[in-house]
């Protein structure tokens, strides 16, 4: 009896081999930019397995198969941004608050040049085990809860250091300073993280830049 070829899953070409005829199949199929679908056999030869692959070069305007994601634009997302550039300030004001005043501080607390400079090298000397770390922490837990951890840390140096605002508390400042410094780990890294998940394309520059912008104002002051 004679095999019908119009049935679905048959042959039309009998003197085609096994691997060329699936291909010839899929190729009737594409788009003219598609031209270069690379095909490996599928379960039975019949469909494409997980291992085909598109050669992006020939992709033209019409044959794009996957749409751009966007990043989802929230208006709310300035008004978290100038919330971190504040927070960023107010740890880098923390930062060198003692040595623009040393002669101050040195007479309050009786030490000398040394412990002031210490009071702000315990900034960079924290960041160095610290940064690795955090940066993990970013990339698996996000922004949300980095942020918040830092804004902690920043919060509970501060007020140790009100409370120590006393000539022979000088340790107790020490220690709050060294809270503060960890605190600026967790916030130096996060202006290009932000600028890129909540904001678009033409946005980010700016973004980073307002997210920097608090952190060296109050530098400066």
């Amino acid at each position: 009896m004679p095999q019908n070829n119009t049935l679905k899953g048959n042959r039309g070409n009998s003197e085609l081999s096994e691997e060329e005829w699936p291909r010839s199949k899929a190729g009737k199929n594409l788009a003219p930019g598609l031209a270069s679908l690379q095909w490996s056999p599928g379960p039975l030869g019949k469909d494409l397995s997980t291992g085909s692959r598109l050669d992006i070069d020939a992709l033209n305007d019409q044959g794009d198969l996957v749409a751009k994601a966007g990043t989802k634009l929230y208006h709310r997302r300035w008004v978290m941004l100038f919330l971190f550039s504040a927070v960023s300030g107010s740890n880098a004001f923390m930062w060198l608050q003692y040595g623009i005043i040393s002669n101050i501080f040195m007479r309050f607390y009786n030490i000398d040049t040394l412990a002031i400079d210490w009071l702000s090298m315990i900034y960079l000397l924290t960041y160095i085990p610290l940064i690795l770390p955090i940066i993990w922490l970013l990339d698996n837990r996000g922004i949300r809860e980095v942020v918040l951890v830092g804004s902690a840390f920043n919060c509970i140096g501060a007020w140790i250091k009100l409370g120590s605002a006393s000539p022979d508390m000088f340790p107790v400042t020490f220690f709050g300073q060294f809270v503060c410094s960890i605190a600026t780990v967790f916030v130096l890294g996060i202006p290009s993280y932000l600028a890129s998940v909540w904001f678009g394309e033409e946005e980010v520059s700016t973004a980073c830049s307002i997210g920097v912008l608090g952190n060296q104002v109050c530098l400066k002051i």
